[in-house]
């Protein structure tokens, strides 16, 4: 983990498991949480390793918001289709408290809640009901955030309108395995993937968030 000064600017990472309270296995999701948030780390490393802060919230700290925005997008994918999630990233000062407890505070944090709070609002309408990652910086400084979530509107949508074997696909692509691989998994042809990609969005979705990853 990387030691982060007393004040800086970073991109903070909220996330809650969504319906979590009527899981028939709370204890089994939350181990299947936990391990998900041990492979991101692996994969991703951040400012401030993934923690979880509740049974159903986690918060983490990356240097830019590209860094957050892959995190998010890697840690969904690991956990569809049995577990879902929403997220808030922000981007503002964080303030380190207490560096032996882990405690901080300041606009980054709070541009983050306000983020994640955007979200569940706007999963409350049909028209944006997909969407599961809201980009909030704080006013101060000076970030704009229309063009990011306007991007993950439409990434979002395209993928709550997958069904469970193009997310599969999905994932693994995401996770560096071939097409050939995957078709193999799943027992269909490497022709029928590639019509997949095509056809659901998928190869949109790994494109927009090639560029997504790389916002500062």
């Amino acid at each position: 983990m990387t030691q982060m000064k007393h004040n800086a600017y970073r991109a903070t990472l909220l996330g809650d498991v969504m319906a979590s309270r009527t899981a028939t296995d709370r204890r089994e999701l939350h181990r299947q949480f936990a391990l998900a948030l041990r492979r991101l780390q692996e994969a991703l490393p951040a400012d401030d390793d993934p923690v979880i802060v509740s049974g159903d919230e986690f918060q983490a700290v990356y240097a830019t918001v590209g860094a957050a925005l892959h995190a998010a997008f890697t840690l969904r994918l690991d956990l569809l289709p049995e577990i879902d999630m929403r997220f808030g990233i922000g981007w503002g000062e964080i303030t380190v408290l207490d560096r032996d407890r882990g405690t901080q505070d300041g606009p980054g944090w709070w541009s983050a809640r306000d983020a994640i709070d955007s979200t569940k609002r706007a999963q409350s309408s049909v028209a944006t009901r997909h969407l599961h990652t809201t980009y909030l910086p704080h006013e101060s400084t000076g970030a704009h955030s229309e063009a990011v979530n306007a991007a993950l509107l439409c990434r979002d949508h395209l993928m709550g309108c997958m069904d469970p074997r193009s997310l599969r696909i999905l994932g693994g692509l995401v996770a560096g395995r071939t097409k050939a691989e995957l078709a193999a998994e799943e027992g269909i042809s490497r022709s029928a993937v590639s019509q997949r990609s095509g056809r659901d969005g998928i190869d949109v979705v790994l494109a927009a968030s090639d560029r997504l990853r790389e916002v500062q």
